[in-house]
Formats: C-alpha cells, sequence, structure tokens
C-alpha cells in the first residue's frame, strides 16, 4: 500500500551530519518491521510524534540523487497527476538508479592522510550495508571537502566500461634518469618515458591511446611496467550515445521571421522572465536555427539550456544539430540508450560537465541547475504524455520547471497543440508566428486522391495511377520519396472467405496482424504471437484470406511496381535494434535508397535536400479513431509528413490517398493551412463540450471479470456524482473501444467540467480508497487531461 505523506524517523547520533533531503535511506516499515526504500524529504530538530521513533537503518546514497527543486516538484507532481509521490521521485531517476547497484568511493586527493588511511592501500572499495557509523560519517565528510567521489555501478549490468591504462609515480627528473639507462634499440620504451615526461599532467593514458598514437607497444607497456617505471590502472570510459555522428554548424544568417522571434526569446533570457513562447511556423521555415541561437544565449548568460523533442531515435538529424553546434556541452537522454549510457549522460549532466541537454520526454526532469531556457519542440506530439503513472504531461512539467528557474519556455511547431493555439488567443502564451520557408520556397503542391472513384478503385493493390506515374518521374530524375502508410504488418487480419471467421488475440479484443517476415500472426497490443493457421480454425475450410494493408506489404507492392528501385523500411519492427533508427535514416541520407517507406515515425524532424515526393497512401487511418482528437491528429501527421517534400531547391510534391477527399482535415492539410483548421476544429470542439473548452478527467477500471469491472465503474461513478455541480458533464461508464486487453476488462467514466472545486479532492481520496482493490485484482487509473480517450 502506497500513500502520499510522509513518515518520520529518528535520525542516529552518528548519522547526523549525513542524512539530508534528497537521500535515499533504508528504513524498517510497518510492524513487521520489513526493510524498504525511502526518500528524505525533510529533516527537522523536533517531531510531534507521541511514540517511540524507529531509527533509520541505513543510508542508501552518500550524496543527495535529488536536489531541492526536484522535491518539490514531487509534491506538485504527485498532486497534478494523482500519483503517489514516490512514483514521481523515482520517475525522476534513471532507472539505473531504481536496479540494485553497488557503490565505489573513488579517491580525488590521493594524498591527504584521510583518504590514504581510508584507502589503506586499494585504488578503490565498494560502500556496503556493513560499514559503521564513524567509516561513514569520514566519507561523507571527505567527498563534501571534494577529496573523494561516489560512483554507481549496477551489479546485474556493466555499467561501467573499463579501459587499461598506463600513468607512473616518477616524477620527470627519474623518468629522463630511467630513459638514459636504456639500450639505444629499445625505441618503444624510450617512446614511452618521453611521453609520460612530457604529458604527466595528463596521465593516466589509455594503452590503445599510446599504441595508436605514438607506436608503443603492449610489451614495452609491460616491460616498464615489470621495472617499475609505469602502473597498469583501470579507467572508467563515458560511453557516446550510438547514432550520433555531428559535423561541426555554425551560425546561419537569419531570415527578418527568424531575427524576430530570437530576439524576443532572448530579451525573455536576458530579463529571467518565465514566459511561454509559442513558435507557430510552417515546415521548414528554420525554427531549429532559432533554438540554437537562443541555447547560445542562455549559455552566454551562464545559463543552461533544456530542449525536448518527441521520441528521440525518430530525429537523429536533430540531435546530430544540436551536438554539433554545442559538441561536448550537449548530454543525450532518450530510451534507446542503454541503462549504462543513460547512466553516464545523466552523471555527466549531475556533474555540472554539460550545458544543454537534449532528450525525449523524461529528459524534462534532468538534474541541470540554472536553467536559463527550456524549448519543446513539436510540442503537438502525443507521446509528451506519459500513459501509465505518473500520467504527467512534459509541458506542465517544463512550465513548473521555468516559474522555480525563472526562465522561458519556447513550444515550437507547424501545427500547435488546440490547448497551447487556444492559451495564445488569450495571450496566456506570446504567439510568434514564421509563415514563410527559409530559402523562400513554395510549400509543396498537394495533391488528393479520390480512392473512391472507378479508375483508383479498380486498381490492384494500393498506389493509384497518380501516385505511380509520380513515384516513375522521381526515380527517372534520380530524386528520392517517402511514402508513409500508419500501420506495421503485412496485412491487417486473417480472415476465412467461408464462414466469416477472423483470428482474434486470445487475451484481447482485437485481431491479430499478419507479419510475413516473421511467419506468424502477432498482436500489437499484448505481444501475443502464433504460427499462421493453414486452414480456418472455425470450419475448417482452405480458403483463408488476408485483408488491410500494413508497411510490409507495401514494400513487397513497391519491389514489385519499381524493380530497380532501392526501398527502405522504417516501422517497429526494422527499428527494434540498437541504433538501427539512425543507420536507416544515415543509409537514405547517402542515396544508398530512393524511397523510404515508413510509419509515423518518418513524418517528422526529417530534413533529405533530394526528397521532392511524398506519398500518403491512407490518409484515413487516424480519421477512422474513435477519439475527438482525430481530426486534429489527423491534420498534424498529413501537415508534418508533407513538410519533408521539397525543403531544398527542388520543388516538392505531395500524393494523399484518402477515401475522405472532402474532409476539413485533409482539405487544410493539403495547403497547410493551420488557421483555417484551427476555427473548424474549434467550433467543432465548443459544439461537443471538450478541450480547450472543457477540462477533462478520465477514470478507468480494469479486472478480469467484466461483472466486478461494471459493478466498480458504477460505484465511482456515484463516488463522482456527490463532489460535482450541475455544470459538470458525467460520462459513462462504457466500455472503452478495445473492451479486453491482456485478458481485462476495461471500462471508463469521464468528467468534463469548467470550474469543479470539489472534484479535485475527491479525486484524491478516490486514489487513495482504491488503492486495496488492487489485491482484488482491480487496476483503477486517474488520467487528468488525457490525450487519447478509446
Amino acid at each position: 500500500m502506497q500513500t502520499n505523506r510522509p513518515f518520520e524517523y529518528l535520525i542516529p547520533e552518528t548519522l547526523t551530519d549525513v542524512v539530508v533531503p534528497g537521500m535515499r535511506v533504508e528504513v524498517p516499515f510497518g510492524r513487521g518491521r520489513r526493510k524498504i526504500q525511502g526518500f528524505v524529504m525533510r529533516v527537522k530538530e523536533t517531531s510531534d510524534f507521541q511514540g517511540k521513533l524507529k531509527p533509520i537503518a541505513r543510508v542508501i546514497d552518500l550524496k543527495p540523487v535529488l536536489s531541492d527543486e526536484m522535491l518539490k516538484l514531487s509534491y506538485w507532481l504527485a498532486d497534478r497527476t494523482y500519483s503517489f509521490q514516490i512514483s514521481c521521485l523515482q520517475t525522476m531517476l534513471p532507472s539505473v538508479m531504481r536496479a540494485k547497484y553497488k557503490q565505489y568511493v573513488v579517491a580525488i586527493d590521493e594524498v591527504d592522510p584521510e583518504v590514504v588511511r581510508l584507502f589503506n592501500g586499494k585504488p578503490t572499495f565498494e560502500i556496503t550495508g556493513q560499514l559503521d557509523d564513524e567509516t561513514i560519517k569520514l566519507i561523507n565528510r571527505l567527498r563534501r571537502n571534494n577529496k573523494i567521489d561516489i560512483q554507481y555501478v549496477v551489479e546485474n549490468q556493466a555499467l561501467q566500461v573499463k579501459r587499461q591504462a598506463v600513468t607512473t609515480d616518477l616524477n620527470v627528473i627519474q623518468l629522463h634518469e630511467a630513459k638514459s639507462k636504456l639500450r639505444a634499440n629499445a625505441k618503444s620504451q624510450i617512446k614511452l618515458l618521453e611521453y609520460l615526461a612530457d604529458h604527466l599532467d595528463e596521465l593516466p593514458i589509455e594503452f590503445s591511446d599510446l599504441q595508436k598514437e605514438f607506436g608503443v607497444s603492449r610489451a614495452a607497456i609491460k616491460t616498464a611496467e615489470k621495472n617499475d617505471l609505469v602502473r597498469v590502472v583501470e579507467v572508467t570510459k563515458l560511453r557516446k550515445p550510438v547514432g550520433i555522428t555531428p559535423e561541426q554548424t555554425t551560425k546561419m544568417k537569419l531570415t527578418e521571421e527568424q531575427q524576430a522571434a530570437v530576439d524576443q526569446i532572448n530579451s525573455a533570457i536576458e530579463t529571467e522572465n518565465p514566459q511561454t513562447f509559442l513558435v507557430e511556423g510552417v515546415t521548414g521555415s528554420g525554427k531549429t536555427e532559432v533554438y540554437l541561437q537562443t541555447i547560445e544565449k542562455a549559455l552566454q548568460q551562464e545559463k543552461t539550456a533544456l530542449m525536448l523533442v518527441p521520441e528521440i531515435s525518430l530525429t537523429p538529424q536533430m540531435v546530430n544539430r544540436v551536438v554539433g553546434r554545442f559538441g561536448d556541452q550537449v548530454a543525450v537522454l532518450h530510451s534507446g540508450l542503454s541503462n549504462g549510457e543513460r547512466y553516464d549522460e545523466w552523471t555527466r549532466i549531475e556533474n555540472r560537465d554539460v550545458k544543454v541537454v537534449v532528450g525525449a520526454r523524461s529528459a524534462v526532469f534532468a538534474p541541470l541547475e540554472h536553467i536559463g531556457l527550456i524549448i519543446i519542440d513539436e510540442e503537438h506530439e502525443g507521446s509528451y504524455k506519459q500513459d501509465d503513472n505518473p500520467r504527467y504531461h512534459a509541458r506542465d512539467v517544463a512550465l513548473w520547471r521555468a516559474q522555480v528557474n525563472k526562465c522561458p519556455v519556447v513550444l515550437g511547431s507547424a501545427t500547435p497543440s488546440l490547448e497551447s493555439r487556444a492559451r495564445a488567443e488569450k495571450g496566456v502564451y506570446q504567439l510568434i508566428r514564421m509563415k514563410k520557408r527559409i530559402n523562400n520556397k513554395n510549400l509543396p503542391q498537394v495533391k488528393i486522391v479520390d480512392m473512391r472513384d472507378s479508375e483508383n478503385s479498380a486498381v490492384k493493390g494500393d498506389f493509384s495511377p497518380v501516385l505511380r506515374e509520380n513515384l516513375q518521374e522521381t526515380l527517372d530524375q534520380h530524386n528520392q520519396a517517402i511514402i508513409l502508410l500508419n500501420r506495421r504488418g503485412y496485412s491487417s487480419f486473417m480472415m476465412c472467405r467461408e464462414c466469416g471467421f477472423v483470428l482474434k488475440c486470445p487475451n484481447c479484443d482485437v485481431s491479430l496482424t499478419y507479419h510475413k517476415d516473421l511467419g506468424k500472426m502477432k498482436c500489437h497490443y499484448c505481444g501475443h504471437d502464433e504460427p499462421v493457421p493453414q486452414f480456418c480454425p472455425n470450419c475448417k475450410s482452405k480458403k483463408i484470406g488476408f485483408y488491410g494493408t500494413g508497411t510490409q506489404n507495401i514494400e513487397q507492392q513497391l519491389n514489385d511496381l519499381f524493380p530497380q528501385a532501392r526501398v527502405l523500411r522504417m516501422d517497429v519492427d526494422t527499428t527494434r535494434r540498437k541504433g538501427a533508427h539512425a543507420k536507416i535514416l544515415k543509409q537514405f541520407g547517402d542515396h544508398k535508397a530512393d524511397i523510404l517507406l515508413g510509419t509515423q515515425m518518418i513524418a517528422k524532424g526529417l530534413d533529405f535536400p533530394d526528397v521532392t515526393l511524398v506519398g500518403v497512401i491512407n490518409a484515413d487511418t487516424t480519421l477512422s479513431l474513435a477519439d475527438f482528437r482525430a481530426s486534429e491528429r489527423t491534420f498534424q501527421l498529413l501537415t508534418q509528413v508533407s513538410g519533408r517534400a521539397g525543403r531544398a531547391e527542388k520543388t516538392g510534391h505531395v500524393v494523399i490517398q484518402t477515401f475522405n477527399p472532402d474532409h476539413y482535415a485533409i482539405k487544410d492539410a493539403s495547403t497547410q493551412d493551420y488557421e483555417t483548421f484551427f476555427k473548424q476544429e474549434m467550433y467543432i470542439r465548443h459544439q461537443s463540450n471538450y478541450t480547450p473548452y472543457y477540462f477533462t478527467a478520465l477514470i478507468s477500471v480494469a479486472n478480469q471479470d467484466e461483472g466486478k469491472t461494471l459493478k466498480q465503474s458504477y460505484w465511482l461513478k456515484k463516488q463522482l456524482q456527490t463532489a460535482l455541480s450541475k455544470d459538470a458533464i458525467l460520462l459513462g461508464p462504457s466500455p472503452t473501444m478495445i473492451s479486453r486487453k491482456q485478458n481485462k476488462y476495461y471500462y471508463q467514466i469521464i468528467v468534463k467540467y469548467k470550474h469543479e472545486p470539489k472534484l479535485h479532492q475527491r479525486l484524491l481520496e478516490i486514489l487513495n480508497e482504491t488503492q486495496a482493490d488492487a489485491k482484488n485484482g482491480f487496476t483503477i487509473a486517474i488520467d487528468n487531461e488525457p490525450q487519447h480517450i478509446d
């Protein structure tokens, strides 16, 4: 059972100077006195508790892992997201810190007598639970005085890369003396001693560097070690995240629109004004250069900068541009990193070795100090909202941190979310418009193809004659094309043509998807897979057909239609391996392929000068979802993917295939007309009482027994009704679009409201009261301002 209230513990006298807020400690909890881990939130002199306080068993960290800012943020986050504070605190740490790990003490001042005594001749030693309080006290004092450092190593993962290196205990005179005694033909050893004498302040040096740069052999090092001239030590090497291949870039000359944007943001950085800017710029208008020049301004002011991009592996180009401009001052945080790489980057930030952090959603918790600027690129992206506890939106966390650090926030997008744009209309955000592409090129020419008409509906396969002709022309001119289809797999489902049976997932209420390369039917919700049946499981007929279209199927069609074209496919299946995103994009950028085919991961952030054609196979995929944001998502996706064409000197063309050519989201996306779309969509949201006109809370209930789920849902509805006024709108309980997932039935209740002073408290009460239900197999979740409503 979790709780949001703190518990008081006695600090043993021996640890009074050690325990500070932000550390983790081990404490006995409950009557059974089981040991659990807790975070120190506050230290105070006296307690109001009448009974006898239990003492802290031991400290887990010898330096705080969370700053005061992060501790304060955890209170706000737990309250805002209806989560338990402990979940918020753990979310702020890299997953490595949640694993089992070892801590090692490393000497900084090797001559300090207390350090010498502590290490007792060993190069390093491990901190264990067996250390006595006096030793812990000593370690803590030495750490505070910068005499030692503490490093974490995960037990079950090689967290740190160790390399062999050479150092020496001799001074310059002794090294020259030793060199003069060597035989003239001991060239390798002479080189080694000369290098050591000239670079005494830069030791230790790795074996590999000595061999590569100075031709010093391993044998020479071993001989010198035998003769006590050198010592061989292990050094820790911080890893560089895979896929980053930056080329150094310089400041570009800004257009008038860019300069106006930079001037406004720079002014807020200088005056420490926590203002929020919404930069609405058409695709190719040069938003990235605005980000880079404003980051530079923050660094000039002796501040740091935080830049969030949608799941970063989608846009290695963006990272390369930032690293290309600011070099080693940049740390990168995203889900594609191994635990070791993520920890190394986190350590660099915590040690203040970097000034700029670029990362996906969770990077908003990066332990940066003195933040001067926060940027959220593609701010409309749904992936900035976390799907499970704590269900935070990175934008909200960024705005909170901006207030604390007194710094501006820049939200950038060609297609801002309706919420952000509505705030700009009200003057809560400052709107900056960038209407022109930087090279003054026109936006790509867009053709909407109606797939219902006779010419297109008679076509075998998924490529209309128009798209085929455009592709052929692009290939003839040796240009490149991007093809978007928002569905992976080969076909979306398998059906028996005799009895109509559709093969479904045994755990979820969805059909299984055919994956040709794996030869399997897979569920995209729970991961269940099974072999492709040879006959219908229902009527034993062999008349099995595969229907719908997936990326594998389109790849096959492209290979059949254009056998000479080189096709790269980019979806969840082809990018499972580490660094695969960056590898595929590099191949495409190096012209090793003519057509890049993919799901929505190819729709944003990519900039290839030779892409002159973008084709959208089925623009209705996102439109047909039962979600009030379906039109907004369709408009955003089509606008973003269209913006990949004609970004340099060559003219761009876009072909959008659809069964809804008259839908406003598709028509407005074809002209990149955000203003018209915004007015139309706001009108519809107003009519249907949705955000940004109403706040929304979603309460979902899940259990393996459908009857129990429904009963619990109605009980929750009653609890909510007592706290709501007649102005609130209460919908449900109703089953979710996919009513059964992973063997659980899902029901949901939606609350839409404008001002309900009692609702917040009631939701917090529900959070606490329903905890015990987890023992009976219930999953109850509260989502404040959900991004998806099924």
